[in-house]
This record gives C-alpha cells, structure tokens and sequence, in this order.
C-alpha cells in the first residue's frame, strides 16, 4: 500500500468527496466520486469508507461540498439547512464518535461564522475540513512513533480489524507502529486476525501490511488463543471507534474476546486512536450504543450461496466494549496513557 495515496479527499473542483471504496478491495483499487447527501450517507453507512478518523474527515468534507451547493441560499435559510445535513448524516452510524464529534466541529465553526456572508461561511468550512484532515495526519505520526516504543524487533503482534492508512490519513493507528517499524527494519510480524462480521482484518489489513513488505500471517478469528498459546504474540493492537471517559473502549466486535486472552496469556494489549476519540460525554462502555448490522453479512456476504439456513436468526454486532481493566494502555497523540490512571488524568485535562 503507498502510504501517499489519500484515501479521503476533495475532488479538484472541490465539487465531491473522491474516496477509496473499500468495499471493493482487496480485488479492486476503486475511487467514487459523491456530492449527493444521499450516496454520502450510503458511503459511511455501507463502509465505502470507514474507520473513525477517515470517517470524521470524509464527514467533515462531506459537509463542506453540501455547503457549496447551498451558496446561493439565504444567510438563515443555510444556517437551517447545513444543520439538518449534519444531522441526516450523523445518523448513518452510530458508534464511532469522530463522525458526530467533527461534524459537530463543522457546525460550530458556522455558528460562530453565522454573520457573515454565506460564501464566506463556505470557504471558512473548507479550510476547517482541511484542517481535521491535517490534524489526523500529524496525529497518525505521532501514534505511530509512541507505539513503536512499546514493541521491539522481531516482535509478533495480533490486530483486530483495520486500523491503518486506510482508515484514517496515513500510517493509521494500530497499524501505524507496524508500517512504520517496517520502514525501520524492525522485521515485525503480524497475526491478522479475520475479523467478523465484514472481514476487514482479512480484506483490508492484510491488504496494507502485505503491501508495505510486512510478514503477514491471517488467522480466523477463533484461532487467537493457540496462537497465542504458542509464542507467537507478544502484543495485541487494536484500534478504537469510541473511547468511554472510564477508559472503556469499543471497537470492532471480537476486540473484547482478544484482551481476555492476552490477560490469560500475560500478553500485553494496546488500544491506538486519536483523542478525538475519546467521548467526554460517555461515562463508560455501558453507555456507547452498539451497531447491530443486516445479518445477510453473516449469512451471505462474500459466499457464491447462502452459507446458513434462511430461517436461523442471526445476532450481528458491529462492535463490543473491552473494559479499561483488561487494557495495557491507551495510544494517543500524546502519549502511552494506562486506563484509569493517566488516562483519567489525560481525560480530565481536555
């Protein structure tokens, strides 16, 4: 994977949001253009573009171009209207805070733009938008280099889901620490875990580690614990959709599963995610709202026939909450901070 290629960003005419469907992959490198409100919501909804942080900047852009579209309106009648399309698309999903959180950025910059003109409001909101995205950035970088404090050469490490370039601006968060080490010539291994319900482990990590040179080895995820059992893994990385003020932290579902056995295994387990993350708002993992996805990607994605019976129920979380005290520590941009500890202080100092 090129690290260069944006997998988020405004088309040159700044009219639509060009993103990588990732969906399509690993069999197909397709860019879609969208400026519809409409295919923009189908796009975080049906994870064409996903991850919290690239979620949050697709939004942030999203928003933007919905603006243009809008110059011509009345000062209070834009107000009203770029209000409701934030909101339209903050209900596409649910549980990773960085959409609500950078929309809800958008939505004060006009607040506190409402005097101006309409046009000035717009072109303040591309710059806001352009700023997240080169926030998100310098926020990849840093995760990354705390994170490769942590790990030394040789090392074995497991991941849950997609949490690289793809899914954020560059290096991404849990993967970052492996590309980047790549890089350096820590010759790490990964143990990709495949990652239910939509395969991202399989789809997308292990299309980004395998393309930037990394020793790549894709595991169902009911084979984490012999693995584990056998020396394999001397860490766990796992990213984050929502970090709860306790320190809880959801993220895809199986995550959970993984830190009960690295505690079993006395394995060390690291959340990475920005502390855009971090929802002040939750108390803890009890409050984060869990999406619960069509249970046709369970019983028919990615299969020629329908793998199960029409007739069997399905229970299809998109994600599960992994409680503080089976986390070793929580990677932001600004450091390595354990769960209620420095993490309460780190919290409480936002």
């Amino acid at each position: 994977m090129n690290n260069e290629i944006i997998n988020v960003k405004l088309s040159d005419d700044e009219s639509a949001v060009v993103i990588l469907d990732q969906t399509a992959l690993p069999n197909e490198t397709k860019f879609i253009t969208l400026k519809g409100k409409e295919e923009l919501f189908e796009a975080i909804y049906t994870l064409r573009v996903r991850g919290a942080p690239a979620i949050g900047i697709f939004a942030a852009y999203a928003l933007y171009v919905l603006a243009k579209q809008l110059e011509n309106e009345e000062n209070e009648s834009f107000i009203n209207k770029i209000n409701k399309l934030s909101a339209y698309l903050d209900s596409s999903r649910p549980t990773a805070v960085n959409l609500s959180t950078q929309l809800k950025r958008m939505i004060a910059l006009v607040e506190k733009q409402k005097m101006n003109s309409v046009k000035q409001i717009v072109e303040a909101m591309k710059k806001e938008a352009i700023d997240i995205y080169n926030e998100d950035v310098a926020m990849c970088r840093a995760i990354s280099e705390h994170g490769l404090t942590l790990i030394k050469k040789g090392d074995g490490i497991m991941t849950q889901c997609n949490a690289g370039p793809i899914a954020t601006s560059k290096y991404g968060t849990a993967l970052g620490p492996i590309i980047m080490g790549q890089e350096q010539g820590f010759d790490l291994k990964a143990y990709i875990c495949e990652t239910r319900p939509l395969l991202q482990g399989a789809r997308l990590t292990a299309f980004e580690l395998v393309n930037a040179g990394v020793d790549s080895t894709l595991i169902c995820d009911n084979m984490a614990s012999i693995a584990m059992s056998e020396g394999k893994i001397n860490a766990v990385f796992a990213g984050c959709d929502r970090i709860a003020r306790n320190g809880d932290v959801a993220n895809k579902v199986g995550t959970s599963s993984l830190a009960i056995l690295a505690k079993h295994y006395g394995i060390p387990f690291y959340i990475f995610g920005p502390s855009t993350t971090i929802d002040m708002n939750c108390p803890s993992g009890k409050d984060i709202e869990i999406e619960e996805r069509n249970p046709e990607e369970i019983k028919e994605m990615f299969y020629v026939k329908p793998m199960a019976p029409k007739e069997v129920k399905t229970y299809n979380p998109a994600f599960d909450v992994t409680p503080n005290e089976l986390i070793t520590a929580i990677i932001t941009e600004t450091g390595i901070h354990k769960p209620g500890e420095s993490i309460m202080e780190f919290v409480n100092n936002l």
